[in-house]
């Protein structure tokens, strides 16, 4: 098909869109110079693409002299796509159009039964209600939706799009979110992708890493693992594990997650309250006299910010452990930028002095350390920039058919 006048006219109708995308709002005779393509040429690609409906007439143009131009602009709205951040104990859904703006968002709490068959079929059914909630509410049918990306706590094996190392408590609902389970129940095109992965494309594109060369994701959360991005690519490694961090070994012998993750900063701050009973740690505006009993991790935080003593050193020596982890991925990447986000990890205005000042004294190597900027819908925000890649893509392809 190649050098025929269909291919050619495709070639110019992506050509058109691709300026379109980049520059807003464009006469047909600035098409014609910013692509290089004639005027006729111009007008007959942006005809064909009207009726495609991929981009569509604003009205006249403010000229000086002459015949107002009439102004040409994508269609943002043609179609729509979705990201899903599967958590350990939220849903997260985002549904956006084709230039990336969130239009609705969403969360659900997660709901984990035993793992057996029912059980994979009624989480299914649940995202798919979840999904036709959504729709409903922005008056929008599936034919309109084009492509769903999900984010899934786990290691997405490449070749096949099964999970692999999920967390904890989503264990037995592996092949429930596999690629091919997915696929199979929602109508339009499926991309599965490692959650942290999506977080770190999220912040390399509208968040706080935008620009960066290398810069490295840290979540910390029910989980722990880390996304590294390399001139706008993500690293992903033999099996896509690279970023699996969950896995590196402390000095103890445990699990960097078993020490990292809220259930280890639980255990931390337990064994020190054991070791301090005389000291009772009193949670910031919640009137509870024993955290023994009542901890969590939020409460350990709006402690150590009201200045309670126990929560600080509790929250110190945390960041200890934080930091031996950054110091092992600063050595080996030396990254422009490593970014912490989770649901622990977000809490950027008590870590974040600890963690520097530590990185200041000790590391041969020294990234700049920031929060992320998406917070929780970080996933969300990586799971729709793919999922517009890859229907953009599409659209293209289907006019060179």
């Amino acid at each position: 098909m190649a050098g025929t006048p269909q291919y050619i006219r495709n070639l110019n109708e992506n050509l058109i869109m691709d300026a379109l995308i980049t520059q807003g709002t464009m006469s047909r005779a600035d098409i014609s110079r910013q692509t290089g393509l004639s005027k006729p040429t111009v007008s007959l690609a942006v005809e064909h693409l009207i009726d495609r409906n991929l981009v569509r007439e604003m009205g006249r143009a403010d000229n000086a002299q002459g015949r107002k131009a009439t102004l040409i602009r994508f269609n943002e709205t043609a179609y729509y796509v979705c990201g899903i951040d599967i958590g350990a104990t939220r849903i997260r859904i985002a549904l956006s159009d084709l230039n990336g703006e969130i239009i609705a968002y969403r969360t659900h709490p997660m709901v984990v039964q035993e793992a057996h068959e029912p059980a994979e079929a009624t989480m299914l059914e649940l995202l798919r209600s979840h999904m036709n909630e959504l729709l409903d509410e922005n008056h929008l049918n599936w034919n309109q939706i084009q492509c769903i990306g999900f984010g899934i706590p786990g290691v997405v094996l490449p070749d096949s799009g099964r999970i692999h190392r999920i967390v904890d408590p989503l264990a037995g609902l592996e092949e429930a979110f596999s690629l091919e389970s997915l696929s199979g129940a929602f109508p339009c095109e499926v991309i599965l992708e490692n959650d942290v992965n999506l977080a770190a494309l999220g912040e390399y594109r509208s968040g706080a890493a935008a620009g960066y060369p290398l810069f490295v994701f840290f979540s910390i959360g029910t989980g722990t693992g880390a996304g590294i991005m390399v001139h706008g690519q993500l690293l992903r490694g033999l099996g896509g594990l690279t970023g699996e961090i969950a896995e590196m070994l402390v000095d103890d012998g445990r699990r960097l997650e078993e020490v990292l993750s809220a259930d280890g900063l639980m255990q931390l701050a337990k064994d020190y309250l054991d070791q301090h009973d005389e000291l009772v740690l009193e949670a910031a505006h919640s009137g509870e006299d024993d955290l023994h009993r009542h901890l969590t991790p939020e409460k350990l935080f709006e402690a150590a910010r009201s200045g309670e003593v126990e929560a600080v050193e509790i929250l110190q020596q945390y960041s200890q452990k934080i930091a031996s982890a950054l110091r092992q991925i600063s050595v080996v990447l030396a990254p422009d930028l490593i970014v912490l986000g989770g649901g622990v990890g977000g809490n950027g205005d008590v870590l974040l002095p600890l963690l520097r000042q530590i990185i200041s004294e000790q590391f041969p190597v020294q990234p700049q350390l920031i929060c992320s900027k998406l917070g929780e819908q970080a996933v969300v925000t990586g799971a729709v920039q793919v999922a517009i890649q890859q229907t953009m893509l599409n659209l293209q392809q289907e006019a060179m058919e």
